[in-house]
């Protein structure tokens, strides 16, 4: 026979782990329903369509030029996901290298010239139909690996890396 004290104890502490498993499982669907819609980004090169390892990406929602990279992830496979925050509707993405040291040349701006503009795609785009962007890097030689097909929740981006000229440009 199992004494009271243990009894009531034991009951007890299932209550407390019940709470706790309550208020564990009430944090985590308030983190999950802050945060906002998840994408997938893969950054190709510009003449061979062959993908490329950031070594970190540069994001940035609703025309705000300070990135904001908290809830982004490289992955092993070439991509990276990124979880916007709740209110993001535009997006505008760069690539960087050398130890996060250089930022590509987007294929889709005006590869670089003046130091090149921000594009902006909607989020609701990307995540409705996937975006692939422009490459005006192209020349011509690669078309097989460059035609690209969008996939909803994917985007897409082509970059070279600086050369001399953008050096002399800037």
């Amino acid at each position: 026979m199992i004494p009271q004290w243990i009894s009531a104890f034991a009951s007890r502490g299932a209550g407390l782990g019940c709470a706790a498993l309550f208020v564990i499982a009430l944090a985590a669907s308030i983190l999950s329903a802050q945060a906002g819609p998840t994408i997938t980004i893969r950054i190709l090169d510009g003449k061979t369509g062959e993908p490329i390892k950031p070594t970190n990406l540069l994001i940035r929602v609703n025309h705000v030029e300070e990135p904001n990279n908290e809830g982004l992830k490289l992955n092993d496979d070439y991509t990276a996901t990124a979880v916007l925050s709740p209110g993001a509707t535009l997006l505008s993405v760069q690539g960087a290298y050398d130890s996060s040291t250089q930022v590509y040349v987007n294929c889709d701006a005006d590869t670089g010239k003046e130091g090149g503009e921000l594009k902006w795609y909607s989020i609701a785009d990307i995540l409705k139909t996937g975006i692939v962007t422009t490459n005006l890097c192209y020349k011509g030689r690669y078309q097989h690996k460059l035609n690209i097909s969008p996939v909803p929740g994917e985007f897409v981006f082509f970059v070279r890396s600086n050369s001399w000229h953008d050096a002399l440009a800037h």
